[in-house]
């Protein structure tokens, strides 16, 4: 019997037909994060914020939100602590949710997600923007509270990512606080093509590149990130953006990569809340399974296919996006034909139709024990009641239990 994650609870299923094998990482200890947090900014890489702050500064902090397991209000618990240390009082700090082009958060999110701190907190609005620099020739513009803010901090979560190697880092400002321009650039074709924009890899990465020159431009002066694993937070940092990632992609590295054969027939792979709340961010075990470091579904040629359980109570989701992301999928006749559509280009939010698209001309991805199985029909997927149900009998299955948290090598 096998058991993975569905929205906040479980799914199990057994598959006696079929040769199974688990991948799982090592993992790590899971870590006090409140101490962790603490322990990072009083430690940090460079100066600490309370010696990069003026008392009379007004201080803008860019959070993560709902599709990222930040524990942002014990992130922020440290920071505003660390502030007051510089005599700077609460009233002088803004809360900024980085959306990118996400849904907005609603009162009962931000109230889980920051806590006492909620109040204080602003949605992300893109058209809210103003320019601050430029990278390669594209307008980095940032949220007015961002731009207008005498210093920048952020907090972030540094998991293995499709484009920028690991996210967190100056992502969280440059993404979750920009435009639809840079977003635009960094997320088009021309980029997500780039020999080196690859999951798990920030060396050499011109995706990881621009976010942090992105960064540079805002003037991103200090950030407070974690990553975790299957047992929870694995770990914290803070400092330079540039030397908290590095240092959290070597924790999350250490403890999520997992060895795996390249002769599979399914993949079985688990999310989990809060990824699996719509098709958008479900997507993300697949094109993290197919298009890694190592492909286990190589093998002889044939097709293979990837399962995923997810509950799905947003559908494919409700931001700019997701729905762009819809509509691309769902207006499609091919796999093969939508990705040489959007080779041509294509608006922001529609780069994972054009990445889930690379992935679908190889390998088919059935979604499984979902409440919205004819939208899965819709984006050329296949829905079904149960895992069993989605792959046959006497197949070669890889179960992932944590997909999103588990580097294939």
């Amino acid at each position: 019997m096998y058991e993975l994650p569905l929205g906040d609870g479980t799914v199990r299923f057994d598959l006696p037909d079929c040769e199974v094998d688990v991948a799982e990482p090592p993992g790590s200890e899971e870590v006090d994060v409140s101490g962790a947090a603490h322990e990072a900014v009083e430690n940090p890489h460079g100066p600490r914020l309370s010696q990069l702050v003026d008392a009379d500064d007004l201080v803008c902090i860019v959070v993560t939100d709902v599709t990222r397991a930040t524990p942002d209000d014990l992130l922020l618990d440290a920071l505003f602590d660390e502030l007051g240390r510089a005599g700077i009082p609460p009233a002088q700090v803004r809360v900024l949710v980085g959306l990118g082009l996400h849904r907005p958060m609603t009162d009962a999110e931000l109230r889980e997600g920051l806590g006492e701190y909620a109040d204080r907190a602003v949605n992300h609005d893109p058209e809210d923007c103003v320019q601050v620099g430029e990278v390669d020739g594209t307008p980095v513009e940032v949220h007015a509270s961002v731009a207008h803010a005498d210093r920048v901090v952020s907090t972030g979560m540094v998991e293995p990512h499709q484009y920028a190697g690991f996210s967190g880092g100056a992502k969280t400002v440059a993404i979750g606080a920009g435009s639809e321009s840079f977003i635009r650039y960094t997320h088009g074709p021309e980029m997500l093509g780039r020999e080196g924009v690859r999951l798990g890899r920030i060396e050499d990465n011109p995706f990881r590149d621009a976010v942090d020159r992105a960064g540079d431009e805002v003037g991103l002066d200090f950030c407070l990130n974690v990553t975790h694993g299957p047992s929870g937070i694995l770990g914290a940092a803070a400092g330079q953006p540039r030397q908290v990632v590095r240092d959290l992609a070597g924790t999350a590295r250490e403890a999520l990569s997992a060895e795996v054969d390249d002769c599979y027939d399914a993949v079985v792979a688990g999310v989990g809340a809060p990824k699996d709340a719509n098709l958008y961010q479900t997507t993300r075990a697949f094109t993290y399974v197919t298009l890694g470091a190592t492909n286990p579904l190589a093998g002889d040629g044939g097709r293979g296919r990837v399962v995923i359980p997810a509950a799905l109570p947003e559908g494919a989701g409700e931001g700019t996006g997701e729905e762009r992301f819809y509509d691309r999928l769902s207006g499609a006749d091919s796999a093969g034909g939508l990705y040489d559509e959007l080779a041509d280009g294509y608006d922001p939010g529609a780069q994972r139709a054009f990445v889930v698209a690379r992935a679908l001309r190889d390998h088919d991805l059935y979604v499984t024990d979902s409440s919205a199985p004819a939208v899965v029909e819709d984006c050329l997927m296949h829905a079904r009641d149960t895992v069993p149900a989605a792959i046959e009998p006497g197949s070669r299955v890889l179960v992932v239990p944590d997909a999103l948290e588990t580097l294939l090598v």
